[in-house]
């Protein structure tokens, strides 16, 4: 079982600036809602945001981790995007779900 602070830990080695976001979208430690957000990103295409988190996180899936539903964003585009988080496996056909925001201390 893989805890919330590790995932974040692992996303910084990846991107040292941004700020991450992670829900244990099950309590089960292996489904994650990762939302990276980080001024570096700007001019950068999506696919291209996801691949730098994944060249670190690949090595942890499927075993620690099962699913992934990672956001890469600009400060910018997190002011307006949505506050839902994608579950792959809800429902069978993956639903969107609300998200809960973190407060760190």
């Amino acid at each position: 079982m893989v805890e919330a602070s590790w995932i974040e830990s692992e996303v910084l080695k990846a991107v040292p600036n941004a700020v991450v976001e992670v829900i244990d979208l099950h309590g089960s430690g292996d489904h994650f809602h990762v939302r990276v957000i980080c001024e570096d990103f700007e001019g950068v295409r999506p696919l291209q945001r996801q691949k730098q988190v994944l060249a670190v996180m690949k090595q942890h899936i499927p075993h620690p981790i099962h699913a992934l539903d990672l956001k890469c964003m600009t400060p910018k585009q997190a002011e307006t995007a949505g506050d839902t988080a994608f579950d792959p496996h809800g429902g069978g056909q993956g639903v969107h779900i609300k998200r809960i925001m973190r407060n760190k201390e």
